[in-house]
């Protein structure tokens, strides 16, 4: 019997799910099909389970300081809050040219010239986030990365700030396929 992943993330979207699909945007590479709702699963779905299925593992933060991990644990707060009925599921790919530099320049491109983790900062606590890298999982997968963000609605206007200054960034330049799914959870009972 195969062991279960518990770092495998799958995004699963369709007719059915437990987050409304509110909008899709494609600001590079070619979109997703259309759904209008998605599940998040820990771990493996079964069999085609919808319009397009995305997977993930979460893993060790590959671009970041001891401080500025040690800043992002104590600020960052915990993703399921209840408040929390906004999400967004924005799945990166980057070009040829971003995986051949080396460990050390993708970090001075990540923080020194984009600022990716002080941009983060300024949004903590108010948005949660979980990376989940693609790549890991091998070259079938069609994202190198899938960011999964949560925040209240009172919050949407700055995580729309949050994103348009990384989008700005030098790091920006990189990705060749982004797609920006912007979500609901519809209140239950």
């Amino acid at each position: 019997m195969a062991e279960k992943n518990s770092r495998l993330g799958t995004f699963v979207a369709g007719d059915e799910g437990s987050w409304r699909i509110v909008r899709m945007d494609t600001p590079a590479g070619q979109p997703l099909a259309g759904a209008s709702r998605m599940n998040v699963v820990a771990g493996e779905t079964r069999g085609d389970a919808g319009r397009w299925v995305l997977r993930g593992v979460t893993s060790n933060e590959r671009y970041v300081t001891r401080a500025e991990k040690h800043r992002l644990v104590a600020t960052q707060e915990a993703l399921g809050r209840p408040a929390s009925t906004c999400a967004a599921l924005i799945p990166i790919r980057k070009n040829d040219a971003w995986w051949q530099l080396p460990q050390d320049e993708r970090r001075r491109v990540f923080e020194e010239q984009s600022h990716h983790v002080r941009i983060g900062l300024d949004y903590l606590p108010a948005v949660a986030r979980r990376l989940h890298h693609c790549r890991d999982l091998g070259t079938q997968e069609p994202f190198d990365f899938l960011t999964w963000f949560e925040y209240a609605s009172r919050d949407a206007a700055g995580f729309d700030q949050l994103v348009a200054r990384l989008r700005a960034s030098e790091e920006w330049r990189y990705v060749e396929r982004e797609v920006d799914i912007r979500l609901v959870r519809d209140a239950e009972g």
